[in-house]
């Protein structure tokens, strides 16, 4: 008996370090976090090397030595990473923005607390003790960012290269705190950036499996760990003026000044249940987007969120389409979110007003943005049950609501993981909308107007099958958004519209030549409307090489023929109503570091392509050149500009400019004064554009913003912005707007 108890002993120990094949020490020490590992609790930790070196290359043995400790006192998951480098000059750091160190030297931390191969929260610091936080989504594949967590980090120099002392809180994951012992997932990486981006792991990742989660380590720990009912306030003052005028009609300057307090809430109700609120929130953007170029482009551009109430647990509303476009919620008074997770059930929930309503106007050819005047109602619910670690379901309804509009969407989708090669995602939507008489009459003679109905009902169908070893991948993929169907809430410019997709490629790597990836792919597209009337059919090619100085060169191809815009504006009709023009375009994508601190890029493009003012097949040139250097440690530089130039029989249709400059420069890990400037010029040939009404637009805005970020709900935003605009009735620039502006938030902790 007593041989049977043992040999069960046994086999339950070699069972659980079969599984667990890293122990996460405990102890009751604390660290303070300076980069310096100085601390007794450092010679208890369990110290595990990076040995492996990941990609590009498959697993061959890391080119240096990296060092990891890792311990937890019950509040904090301590860890120090120990970074040597054959040559520490070349270590690439510098002073910049939290999130903006993804090219640097890096170590860092990826976690699956619940050990379900569906999310990964990621802490990154670089060799200064810069942060970058990220959520990584297996089921969108995709890694945001845009997540800002409280967290404590601390860099430092040694002659062998650098260490780094991480503290992450605890209260700050989501985790079963019921079970004795947490099982989690963990992977430490190093991104070592010389002639290549060397990515360095403490475990194997084998290309023929895209699930980079699915491969991370077993660890084991934690005891009796608990997250407690954490709250945090943050109250919010913000406070200034902003004026405008007409230069060319009224040029005196007439404004307002505004001061407004804000509150916001967070509270974890259980562990794994969030809530946020807000009230009066201060939703304005702080930084200027990313400028865009419009010219020639039938459909509304897309713009990141950057507003924190929308971007805190984001993951849990993704789906399979693109169905929360937050940016479409301009102003509200209030708001509430829940966020939340209970076994294998995933749970989000919002709810804002807003002073107005905005939304996409979809169509088939082309896309308008609306605003309604009327203040409105919307509501996001995402649920989603994984009933396997194969298979998981999930439903999604968007609501929106004003007093003579409201837009209803639902939804069912799937997932299931046929092999760790083989994916097939399905999703079913139905929406009902209505749209008021006077927002049609604004729309008359458009496309716009035709779709804005008093009654809409239709659904959409979505399927997706990918295949990926590694070496070969190929996609198919269906989408149907019916005539009546329409997403207000979501970002999706297009509607009265089928898609079928069928893509293949191949991947070559190497270890031994100057290259050391290759692709060849291409696919194959043909879309319809609801009526089967042909919209696009295309054909496209793309070679890819990834090669020395972290270079990376795209060529591209495309033969596409085109439904151009409708002849009578009044009929939906396409065929008859509409030419089918041929596309042919070149593209080439070209970058590369010549030197650690400089990031160079351009985008090149050249064919025949589409002009839709006109309705006509017209030559297009675009040249789209990108910088990126670090001056110092302490000043980065970033330009982009786009040029687009479009002819006709050798005469010029139009010409459009587009720059974005910024100058940052970060006094401390905290401190950054940032001046960016944008300049778009538009200058359309009268000859070759009938019944053209303004040749010339030009405006050159500017915004000087100094931050000060204690961590990201704890900080100070001062800055000055204005803009100044140029058209046929003015002969220089002249400034329309300007505004002061300064932001103070506080969180406190309790």
């Amino acid at each position: 008996m007593l041989l049977k108890i043992s040999a069960c002993v046994l086999a339950l120990c070699c069972s659980a370090a079969v599984w667990a094949q890293w122990a996460i020490p405990k102890t009751t020490a604390q660290v303070q976090v300076d980069g310096v590992l100085d601390e007794a609790l450092w010679q208890q930790a369990n110290r595990v090397q990076l040995t492996i070196n990941s990609w590009p290359s498959e697993n061959s043995p890391a080119p240096v030595q990296t060092d990891a400790l890792l311990i937890e006192n019950g509040e904090y998951f301590y860890l120090a990473f120990i970074a040597n480098d054959p040559d520490p000059s070349q270590i690439r750091a510098y002073l910049t923005d939290r999130d903006k160190v993804w090219e640097h030297d890096l170590v860092g931390v990826k976690i699956d607390t619940y050990n379900d191969s569906k999310l990964a929260y990621q802490f990154f610091v670089n060799p200064l003790g810069v942060q970058a936080d990220a959520i990584e989504n297996e089921m969108t594949r995709s890694e945001s960012d845009s997540w800002d967590a409280i967290w404590y980090s601390a860099g430092h120099a040694t002659a062998q290269g650098y260490q780094v002392e991480i503290a992450i809180p605890l209260r700050l994951l989501n985790f079963n705190d019921q079970l004795a012992v947490q099982n989690w997932r963990i992977e430490l990486v190093r991104y070592y950036p010389r002639d290549l981006k060397h990515r360095l792991s403490t475990n194997r990742i084998e290309r023929s499996n895209p699930c980079w989660i699915c491969q991370m380590t077993p660890a084991s720990g934690f005891a009796g760990a608990k997250q407690g009912n954490h709250l945090a306030l943050v109250p919010s003052l913000v406070t200034g003026r902003s004026e405008q005028r007409d230069p060319a009609g009224r040029p005196d300057w007439q404004g307002e000044s505004d001061t407004a307090a804000s509150l916001d809430l967070k509270w974890g109700i259980t562990p794994d249940i969030n809530l946020n609120a807000t009230l009066n929130p201060d939703f304005s953007q702080v930084e200027a987007d990313v400028a865009q170029l419009s010219a020639n482009d039938p459909f509304a551009l897309f713009y990141a969120e950057k507003r924190a109430f929308f971007l805190d647990n984001q993951d849990y509303f993704s789906s399979p389409l693109d169905l929360v476009y937050t940016r479409n919620i301009a102003a509200p008074d209030l708001g509430a979110r829940l966020t939340g997770r209970a076994g294998q059930h995933s749970f989000a929930f919002f709810a804002t007003d807003d002073s107005q309503t905005t939304f996409f106007v979809p169509g088939n050819l082309g896309s308008d943005v609306a605003i309604l005047a009327e203040q409105s109602k919307n509501a996001v619910l995402r649920y989603r049950q994984d009933l396997s670690p194969e298979l998981s379901l999930g439903w999604i309804s968007t609501l929106r609501q004003s007093d003579n509009y409201h837009n209803y969407l639902h939804g069912v989708d799937l997932k299931y993981q046929f092999s760790e090669q083989d994916k097939l995602q399905l999703q079913y939507l139905h929406a009902d909308s209505a749209y008021p008489q006077v927002l049609r009459n604004s729309y008359a003679g458009s496309e716009a107007g035709l779709r804005l109905q008093d009654e809409l009902s239709d659904p959409a169908f979505f399927l997706n099958y990918e295949h990926d070893d590694g070496a070969w991948f190929w996609y198919t993929e269906l989408l149907q958004l019916d005539n009546e169907f329409r997403a207000d809430m979501g970002y999706m410019p297009q509607t009265d519209y089928r898609k079928a997709v069928q893509g293949l490629g191949y991947n070559w790597f190497s270890a031994e030549h100057w290259w050391n990836r290759a692709s060849l792919a291409g696919d194959w597209d043909i879309s319809h409307n609801s009526q089967g009337e042909l919209l696009e059919k295309e054909l496209e090619m793309a070679a890819e090489l990834w090669g020395p100085q972290q270079s990376y060169l795209e060529l591209s191809l495309i033969d596409r023929d085109k439904a151009g815009p409708r002849h009578n504006a009044d009929s939906l009709a396409i065929d008859g109503n509409t030419t089918l023009f041929n596309e042919q375009l070149l593209g080439l994508w070209l970058e590369f570091r010549p030197w650690p601190s400089l990031f160079s890029g351009v985008w090149l493009e050249g064919g025949d392509a589409i002009d839709y003012r006109n309705n006509r097949l017209a030559s297009l040139r675009e040249i789209a050149p990108e910088l990126g250097w670090n001056a110092s440690t302490h000043l980065r530089i970033d330009l982009r500009h786009t040029y687009r130039a479009m002819t006709t029989g050798g005469a010029e249709i139009f010409t459009a400019n587009l720059t974005d400059l910024r100058f940052s420069y970060q006094f401390s890990v905290q401190s950054q004064l940032r001046l960016t400037l944008i300049y778009n010029d538009l200058q359309q040939n009268p000859q070759t554009n009938p019944g053209l009404t303004q040749q010339r637009d030009r405006s050159l805005g500017s915004q000087l913003l100094y931050s000060y970020k204690l961590n990201p709900q704890t900080l100070l935003y001062a800055g000055y912005s204005d803009n100044a605009v140029q058209d046929d009735q003015l002969t220089s620039l002249e400034r329309d707007s300007r505004s002061v502006f300064m932001k103070f938030s506080y969180a406190f902790l309790l």
